[in-house]
C-alpha cells in the first residue's frame, strides 16, 4: 500500500495508537517492534478492542482476506512517513525544540505563551523521539496555527531523522551539556548532534533560528541562519532580554524588548537558570506578534510538572524536586541555584547521573567537591557512582535504603533538593519528606 493510499485511511480514521491496551474506537493500530516485544502479536486484540485496522510488519500476522490488517514492510517507518505525509499536507508552521537541558521546559513555555493568540499543538510529556514525534504530529488538524514539538537524543544521527521526520520552518537549541556521553561519545559528539537540527534549517528556506545569544557553543555551529536572539546581556540586538531579580525560592525577573519598558515577572520555576528558558519563549512569542502583557500572563502562570524545577511544601519541610533527569550540566546548575538561595537549613539528596561512561567517575567526583565547597548541611549520596567518591557524606546504596532511613528518623524543616537521574527513581521520596 503506498503512503497515499494509507493517508486516506487515516483521513477517515485519525487517531493513531501503539498500544494494544488503549484502543479508541476507529483508530489505526501500527505493530511497532522492540528488543523485548512485537506489536505484530497484538494486532488481532487491537481489532477486537475497537480498531478499523492494523498496520503490520509480519505476514503471519495479517489473516487473509481481512482487509483489516495492513501489510508494510516496517510498521515504524510507515508511521514515521504518514506522519511527514500528513505534516506536508497541512503546511502547518512547526518550530523544533532540542537542547541537553532545559528543552521540556522551555516547550511547554513557548506553548503558553503562542496560545495566548494562537491554536498551538505541542508534544506532550515527552514524547520527543522517533516515534513520539510522528505520533504528536498525527494529531495535527487543519484548526492548528502552530506546533512546538521536542526532539531528544542520546546518539548521534537521531535529532537529524526527527528533523526529517518533522521539517521544522523553526528551531530553538536550549543549550548543550555534558549527557548521555556514553552514546554521543563526548562533549564534541553533543554538540554536533543537537546541531542537527541546525543543518536541517540551514537548507530550507526561509528558516528561523532562535538563539541564546551568550551560548558560545551555539553561536559556534550557527554560521549561515536567520538568527533571533535572546539573553542576559545589554545587547541591542536581542529581541528579548531580561535579569533576575530574585531566586527565594521561585524564580523572579524582569526582562524587555529592545530599550522598551521593563515587565517583571513573578514565577513558579525554581532555578535562576530558567531565566533563559522565559526569555526564549518571550523572544519567540515577540516574533510571532504576541503582545507584551500576553507573554507576561503566560510566564506568570505556567506551573511546572512531571517533577521539574517544583517546589512542595510538606508538613516536615520544603522540597525543590528535580528528578526527572540528571547529568553534569544540570547538576551543575541545580546545585549553583540552591547554594544561591537565601534559605536555611538546607540539604540535597542526589541520585546518580547515568549513561556517562569513561567519564562518569570524573563528573561524579565533580559534584562532590562542589558540594564540599557549598554551604549545604546536609548531603545524602545514592547510587553506585557516588558510592566510590571521595568524601564522608552519607551514602546509600539505593532509594530502598533511603526509605528505611526516612522512617527511622525523618528530615525535618530543611529545604531539600531532591536531584537523579530517573531511573534512581527519586520521584519516590517526596511523599515520605
Amino acid at each position: 500500500m503506498q503512503i497515499s493510499e494509507l493517508y486516506n485511511i487515516f483521513r477517515q480514521h485519525p487517531v493513531i495508537t501503539t498500544d494494544s491496551r488503549d484502543c479508541p474506537a476507529g483508530s489505526i493500530f501500527f505493530s511497532l517492534r522492540g528488543d523485548s516485544f512485537d506489536g505484530n502479536r497484538f494486532a488481532s486484540k487491537a481489532l477486537e478492542q475497537g480498531c478499523a485496522y492494523a498496520v503490520v510488519d509480519r505476514a503471519e500476522y495479517a489473516i487473509p482476506g481481512d482487509e483489516r490488517y495492513i501489510l508494510t514492510d516496517d510498521a515504524l517507518s510507515t508511521l514515521q512517513k504518514l506522519a511527514l505525509h500528513h505534516r506536508r499536507t497541512l503546511g502547518t508552521k512547526i518550530i523544533g525544540v532540542t537542547g541537553t537541558n532545559g528543552k521540556t521546559t522551555t516547550k511547554e513555555l513557548i506553548a503558553t505563551v503562542l496560545s495566548e493568540k494562537y491554536n498551538v499543538l505541542y508534544t506532550q510529556g515527552n514524547f520527543n523521539n522517533h516515534i513520539g514525534v510522528p505520533k504528536t504530529l498525527l494529531r495535527l488538524t487543519a484548526e492548528h496555527d502552530i506546533a512546538v514539538i521536542e526532539m531528544g537524543a542520546n546518539h548521534p544521527g537521531e535529532i537529524k531523522t526527527l528533523a526529517n521526520i518533522a521539517e521544522p520552518d523553526y528551531g530553538i537549541i536550549t543549550n548543550v551539556g555534558k549527557a548521555h556521553l556514553e552514546g554521543f561519545g563526548s562533549f564534541e559528539g553533543v554538540v554536533h548532534t543537537k546541531g542537527e537540527l541546525y543543518d536541517f534549517l540551514r537548507k530550507k528556506e526561509g528558516s528561523t533560528v532562535f538563539i541564546h545569544n551568550e551560548n558560545e557553543h551555539l553561536l559556534r555551529i550557527a554560521d549561515g541562519l536567520q538568527l533571533v536572539k535572546y539573553g542576559t546581556s545589554d545587547n541591542a540586538s536581542l529581541v528579548a532580554h531580561g535579569q533576575i531579580l530574585s531566586c527565594a525560592p521561585m524564580l523572579r525577573f524582569r526582562w524587555r524588548h529592545g530599550a522598551d519598558k521593563w515587565h517583571e515577572v513573578q514565577t513558579h520555576l525554581i532555578g535562576a537558570y530558567n531565566i533563559y528558558n522565559m526569555l526564549a519563549a518571550a523572544c519567540i512569542g515577540l516574533y510571532f506578534g504576541v503582545s507584551t502583557s500576553q507573554i507576561d500572563h503566560a510566564l506568570s502562570g505556567y506551573i511546572p510538572s512531571n517533577n521539574r524545577s517544583q517546589l512542595t511544601v510538606t508538613p516536615h519541610n520544603r522540597l525543590i524536586v528535580d528528578t526527572y533527569n540528571a547529568n553534569p550540566t544540570s547538576m551543575d546548575a541545580a546545585l549553583t541555584n540552591f547554594k544561591m538561595m537565601e534559605v536555611q537549613p538546607k540539604m540535597v539528596i542526589l541520585g546518580d547521573m547515568r549513561e556517562l561512561g569513561a567519564a562518569s567517575a570524573e563528573e561524579h567526583q565533580k559534584v562532590v567537591d562542589f558540594l564540599k565547597r557549598s554551604d549545604i548541611d546536609t548531603v545524602w549520596l545514592v547510587g553506585e557512582e557516588f558510592g566510590k567518591t571521595d568524601c564522608t557524606y552519607r551514602k546509600f546504596k539505593d532509594v530502598d535504603e533511603v526509605k528505611k532511613m526516612i522512617s527511622q528518623s525523618c528530615p525535618e524543616g530543611y529545604y531539600i533538593l531532591v536531584k537523579g537521574s530517573n531511573s534512581m527513581r527519586l520521584s519516590q521520596l517526596p511523599e515520605l519528606l
